[in-house]
């Protein structure tokens, strides 16, 4: 894979450079709420412009159904982008029509412009590959050089992430290079014990690592919603919490091999539950109480757990020399049920581990809950590539920076 050191060595000035960038950053309105994977790829921008590049970044945004809709329009990130490079950057109400025609032209070296979002045109997502080859092609018109720095989306078969390298001399860009270091350090030579953290909402979202994790870590904790698949497994009441009913056999068959590998797999021990699910705009008050994972009423959810658990999963923290954590561990958007995370982040601050924070709402709860970033070893910009590297399958977004 051509490293975007060798590029610039090779000289880009006067060059017109597509970044595939992941700009998807959270809005409330027009309003950026977190601005980190704007930031994640600052450094292959500004080294391309101080190299007297023309660049040209390119991003999605949600999920527009291939048509434009200003709900999902890159202009705050364009104008984000801006304020941290401390220059002008020219924005393109299209992806490949007259105005990114004409504002990629009227760069001058060194300058930055960003197109509008890519899904909205349908062959960015399009299955077809003669779509998707036809919008490459589109997109290849803007650009002479092409750099993939959008590792959020390296997981996707899309044509500017897939089809559009094939077509233009290529190269990763800084962030790619650090996210894909940063995963052989939990794939290959691996420093033990290796402690895993899974949260978020849906068992199924998690099984195929979780799967492979079962021949590779030492401890897996289990928290979040997906939790009450596994505590219904054991035949325990879990009221009206989140369950995958259908996930039963799975998780069951899942328990049971990693006694048999020896991987010590974790649930929770006590849990926050409540009547109602928090209001998160408001942000008023909840009605929770604590019950022991085993002991939840029939007509309450589990939100969050408890100050058992929460001891528990950082005392199987403490002695680890590399943990990594994918999804929260409670609804840590309010303040009543943010504790659990908090307390997964602060133990892994308070590890001597190498940290491996796995991007999407562990990264966002991270910055919500007021953390350093600089205190784990790495915040991934890419919650879901994450975990199918991690599964042991092909990005195609890097198999298509490989020369």
């Amino acid at each position: 894979m051509k490293t975007i050191d060798e590029l610039l060595a090779e000289g880009v000035a006067g060059k017109r450079v597509f970044v595939r960038a992941d700009l998807n950053v959270p809005l409330a309105g027009t309003a950026i709420t977190d601005d980190g994977r704007i930031r994640a790829v600052l450094p292959t921008v500004k080294a391309l412009a101080e190299a007297g590049a023309r660049v040209v970044v390119a991003s999605h945004l949600g999920r527009p159904k291939g048509a434009p809709d200003p709900a999902f329009s890159l202009a705050p990130a364009a104008a984000r982008l801006g304020e941290l490079l401390g220059a002008d950057v020219a924005f393109a109400t299209d992806t490949v029509g007259e105005s990114a025609t004409a504002t990629v032209a009227g760069l001058a070296d060194g300058q930055v412009a960003v197109i509008e979002n890519l899904r909205f045109n349908a062959g960015e997502t399009s299955k077809d590959d003669d779509e998707r080859t036809a919008f490459a092609r589109q997109l290849a018109e803007l650009a002479d050089l092409y750099v993939g720095d959008g590792f959020g989306a390296v997981h996707r078969k899309h044509a500017s992430v897939f089809d559009l390298p094939a077509l233009l001399p290529h190269a990763a860009g800084y962030l790619i290079a650090t996210e894909v270091g940063v995963l052989k350090k939990l794939t290959a030579d691996v420093k033990r014990p290796y402690v895993v953290v899974l949260g978020g909402a849906k068992v199924s979202d998690k099984l195929a690592v979780i799967d492979e994790l079962l021949g590779k870590a030492d401890r897996i904790l289990i928290g979040g919603g997906m939790a009450y698949t596994f505590l219904k497994a054991l035949g325990h009441e879990v009221g009206i919490s989140l369950l995958q009913e259908d996930q039963i056999p799975t998780v069951t068959e899942y328990m049971e091999r990693a006694k048999k590998n020896g991987v010590e797999l974790v649930l929770p021990v006590d849990v926050l539950v409540s009547t109602d699910f928090p209001d998160l705009k408001t942000k008023a008050p909840a009605d929770f109480e604590t019950v022991d994972a085993d002991a939840i009423p029939s007509k309450k959810e589990g939100l969050d757990i408890g100050p058992k658990t929460r001891e528990l999963y950082a005392s199987k923290i403490a002695d680890a020399e590399t943990v990594f954590w994918n999804g929260p561990v409670g609804v840590f958007e309010h303040p009543d049920y943010a504790e659990g995370t908090r307390a997964i982040a602060q133990a892994l601050v308070d590890s001597n581990a190498f940290t491996v924070v796995g991007g999407g709402d562990s990264a966002a709860a991270v910055r919500t809950l007021g953390f350093d970033e600089n205190a784990f070893g790495h915040i991934s910009t890419g919650g879901g590539a994450s975990l199918e590297y991690l599964e042991g399958k092909t990005l195609p977004g890097l198999a298509a920076l490989e020369d």
